[in-house]
């Protein structure tokens, strides 16, 4: 069930639906951090937007945050790049998250530096954990991708999941699988490096740097509230108040993206699940 926290009320402003703008957040955090973290946001676009009420949407889980955007119930949502993939019929990206200052992110496969393995063909008949479910675009689509692009079909080695990438990598460290799936920047996180000796473990292979986090709009949405909405987002930077958003949001910048910026996620998307469905099953 989806729960609804409103962040703002206040008089109609420029073109929204009736009740407002509702901003739904993927569940890559908990519903009460992703509130406390999308809370500036959505204060900040109710002001900027003259009023126009804005209301942050948090879900329990992926599958009830999926049927939200199904049935197009965010104006504005924030996902992953496989996620944008799927939803792009009905939804316009406009921007994509920075973080850890950066904008761009590679998929990556790690290895323990005593494994002995140095090419991904060694991977054959072991065990490989990614860091999250089918749908997770760094830690799943772009290692699959590279394993494909060496000959490694499905069958012939072992998938296992973590819960987030950072337990994949905390995994792999432990010895419990013998590759792990993640972005290029997870060795370097403190949640990751205070945990374990990072310097046991080693990338394997990389892909090339994929645009981060999208945000979206509904294509419904009149251009002139989308290009408001954008500019908005975009220049969090340029103020003491909206530096303060993105502080809470975790995130340390929002730039301007397109459709065509998504072109080798989608390559990698269509490789992995088929181009004729683009579905993890």
């Amino acid at each position: 069930m989806l729960s609804f926290v409103a962040l703002a009320v206040a008089s109609p402003g420029i073109a929204a639906a009736d009740n407002g703008l509702v901003i739904g957040i993927f569940p890559r955090y908990n519903a009460t951090e992703t509130t406390t973290m999308y809370t500036s946001l959505a204060e900040h676009l109710t002001e900027r937007l003259g009023g126009t009420k804005v209301t942050v949407v948090t879900s329990k889980d992926f599958e009830s945050f999926w049927k939200g955007v199904e049935e197009q119930k965010y104006d504005l949502v924030h996902y992953n790049q496989y996620h944008y993939i799927r939803s792009a019929k009905t939804y316009r990206v406009i921007a994509h998250a920075e973080e850890f200052g950066k904008s761009a992110v590679a998929g990556a496969i790690y290895v323990r530096k005593d494994s002995g393995i140095t090419d991904i063909s060694q991977l054959r008949g072991r065990t490989i954990i990614f860091g999250g479910g089918k749908d997770a675009m760094m830690s799943y689509i772009a290692p699959r991708f590279l394993m494909m692009r060496a000959g490694l079909k499905e069958g012939e080695f072992k998938s296992e999941f973590a819960v987030n990438p950072p337990n994949a990598l905390l995994a792999l460290y432990h010895k419990q699988a013998d590759a792990a799936g993640g972005g290029d920047i997870l060795i370097d996180l403190p949640v990751v490096r205070n945990a374990i000796n990072a310097q046991e473990l080693r990338i394997l292979a990389t892909t090339e740097p994929l645009l981060f986090l999208p945000w979206a709009v509904k294509r419904t949405m009149p251009a002139k509230t989308r290009e408001t909405i954008q500019s908005i987002l975009t220049e969090l930077e340029e103020s003491p108040a909206g530096k303060n958003v993105l502080k809470a949001a975790k995130t340390t910048g929002i730039g301007k993206a397109e459709d065509k910026d998504y072109t080798a996620h989608r390559r990698m998307t269509d490789a992995v699940f088929g181009a004729a469905k683009g579905i993890a099953k």
